[in-house]
């Protein structure tokens, strides 16, 4: 059986037996303002903050802002910055290497990654050495596995270069 035909008797299944009301946020409601979010390694969560006004990720389907009462969503995330408007008025900026944004219901956002770091850690004669040398291997200095490893390093590596400019 297919993934795709027993997710659909789950779903014919799960609405037979489960009836629940449709929920409507009304005009007078209290509605938050903030976003509360986590952004997480495998191995660290490296922001956590429960006052932060806006979130601009670098989704698969492109630029995203996310605000509070955002829509439900996941999206996939390409190597590149993430900035954070927080209430005070600052931001802080994160270059991610790729990973997921899931945006929860109650203005929750939790974003996973691989790899991350703030983005004052890096510095701009690094980035340029690296690519130099990625390039090098990318325009054919070795094996098939590392001509495609340097053109993903590459990648990276020129996103991180657009967002230092």
């Amino acid at each position: 059986m297919s993934s795709m035909r027993i997710a659909r008797a789950a779903l014919r299944a799960r609405s037979s037996v489960v009836a629940r009301p449709v929920q409507r946020r009304g005009y007078a409601d209290a509605v938050s303002d903030k976003i509360k979010l986590s952004l997480a390694l495998p191995h660290q969560s490296i922001y956590k903050s429960q006052d932060v006004v806006q979130v601009n990720v670098p989704a698969e389907s492109g630029e995203m802002g996310i605000l509070a009462q955002h829509v439900p969503s996941i999206e996939q995330l390409r190597p590149g910055l993430i900035e954070v408007i927080e209430e005070s008025g600052g931001s802080k900026q994160f270059f991610l290497s790729g990973g997921f944004a899931i945006v929860q219901p109650n203005s929750v956002l939790s974003i996973n990654a691989v790899e991350g770091f703030p983005l004052e850690e890096f510095s701009m004669e690094a980035v340029n050495s690296q690519i130099s040398e990625a390039q090098k291997i990318a325009n054919g200095g070795g094996s098939e596995q590392d001509i495609a490893e340097a053109k993903i390093e590459l990648e990276v590596l020129e996103s991180l270069q657009a967002s230092l400019k």
